[in-house]
């Protein structure tokens, strides 16, 4: 799961990052209002934590400008303002869930994936994908009966396949999904092909049939509805 997280005081957002980052999950920071801005506009994530008092803007500002690029984004508030009128404004704007500092990390955390299985998994810990299952909570993954053996980025990719099923997505998509905006910095997008190619192997060998479908000069689909020679 890609986070980004709009935090100004640099205590919390470090003491969020490392707690995110020991569960496996992808995390960027934006600690003010142009930073979050060009990210929500160049990338994209499946979560965003957003503080409302923000330098050089408003964290409101910063929702309903994600929610009209990206509607698909979940989006958690996390503030000290505890008004109504926050919290109600917040929630007109889009916002999926909103929790008041100071609040406990495993409390963020429980959230973050309540308002993920509820936008992307239907509210389900366990993703079926005709053979494939994909056990959300002890982040596993089995073709009918047989454990695959994934690595983190092997996982995520599966998971992110599995939610865009049927979807064309390109190199660069499942790049910045994966490694985010250290994308900028790399000379090529071929690692993807590698990641890939481990996935599909693993996944066939394990009995499910290749869904992966690749899209000449353009990318990858998983397709559901396809079948192994």
């Amino acid at each position: 799961m890609k986070i980004l997280i709009i935090e100004d005081n640099q205590d919390l957002l470090e003491n969020i990052l490392t707690y995110l980052k020991r569960g496996g999950y992808r995390c960027e920071a934006a600690p003010d209002y142009d930073t979050a801005f060009n990210k929500i506009m160049s990338f994209t994530y499946d979560i965003a934590l957003i503080d409302l008092m923000i330098p050089g803007g408003s964290g409101l500002q910063v929702l309903r400008e994600l929610k009209s690029a990206r509607p698909q984004t979940g989006t958690i508030i996390i503030s000290a303002k505890n008004s109504l009128d926050d919290k109600v404004t917040g929630l007109e704007y889009g916002a999926d869930d909103y929790l008041t500092k100071p609040f406990q990390l495993a409390e963020l955390h429980a959230r973050i994936k309540a308002v993920y299985r509820r936008n992307n998994l239907n509210g389900n810990d366990v993703v079926q994908v005709n053979e494939i299952s994909i056990h959300t909570k002890k982040m596993e993954t089995k073709v009918n009966d047989t454990v695959v053996d994934l690595t983190p980025k092997e996982y995520d990719l599966l998971l992110y396949f599995s939610s865009n099923k049927n979807h064309v997505l390109s190199k660069q998509t499942i790049a910045e999904h994966l490694w985010g905006d250290y994308v900028g910095h790399l000379d090529n997008l071929d690692f993807v092909y590698q990641h890939i190619k481990n996935l599909r192997k693993k996944l066939i060998q394990a009995g499910a049939n290749d869904y992966i479908e690749s899209i000449y000069s353009i990318g990858y689909k998983f397709n559901v509805n396809r079948r192994s020679p």
